[in-house]
């Protein structure tokens, strides 16, 4: 099994970041630092992640969550803020994000032990979409519906690609849309309106594909069922 793979199996993180942690020298394989991120694990191996020996874990467990706003999307924080993680503590069992919401950021967002789930649904290339609801001040005009539609370039030189949105309601200091895109670029909705001058105020994921949010509280979190769970694989 590879390396990547196998810190995956073990519900350590998404096989892209453990990518990333054997590149920053997080990782050994049987007392030495890996070098090579395509590394096999073999029969008798002892893989150590941060200094903690590590194992395949057994289940895989699927979990839909309503991120807070106030926390960060990490299983870990070294600023000392609140995790994902703080909110399900009653869950006997090692997961983490499958990608990410910003810290003030609300919404959807699903936590697993499965690597190959969390591949497939971050993974660009697989391009499923992801509904929020956005609150911007102030009211917004049909030239700039339009560029977000077809797409903006972002601060980061970042061209989107064409994108879903509507306007739900407004009064005179805000409006409320909907906007719908599969890609997931690091504060891409607010960098999108950002682009055509406006500021974001709330934002909330609503859906990922043709899972909803529906009435799961703030911090709350449920189970996926295994109709669920074979529809996001299979996307």
């Amino acid at each position: 099994m590879r390396i990547n793979k196998y810190i995956a199996s073990a519900g350590i993180a998404s096989r892209r970041k453990a990518d990333e942690m054997i590149a920053s020298g997080q990782v050994k394989v049987n007392g030495a630092v890996l070098t090579k991120p395509g590394y096999d694990v073999l029969p008798g191996d002892i893989v150590e992640v941060r200094g903690q020996e590590i194992r395949p874990s057994g289940e895989k467990l699927y979990y839909a969550m309503n991120k807070p706003m106030g926390c960060v999307t990490t299983v870990k924080d070294d600023k000392g803020r609140a995790t994902v993680m703080d909110y399900i503590r009653e869950v006997d069992a090692r997961l983490f994000p499958v990608g990410r919401l910003d810290f003030n950021t609300s919404g959807l967002l699903f936590l697993t032990n499965d690597g190959d789930f969390a591949y497939k649904l971050t993974h660009p290339k697989h391009k499923v979409d992801k509904k929020y609801l956005v609150r911007i001040a102030g009211n917004i005009n049909k030239a700039d519906l339009s560029r977000l539609r077809r797409g903006v370039v972002l601060d980061t030189g970042f061209r989107t690609s064409p994108a879903q949105v509507n306007i739900i309601t407004w009064n005179r200091h805000s409006t409320i849309l909907d906007v719908t895109i599969h890609e997931g670029k690091k504060r891409q909705v607010r960098k999108m309106f950002e682009a055509v001058g406006y500021h974001v105020v709330q934002l909330e994921r609503v859906s990922i594909g043709n899972i909803q949010l529906g009435h799961l509280k703030p911090g709350r979190c449920r189970k996926l069922n295994p109709s669920e769970v074979k529809y996001l694989m299979n996307l």
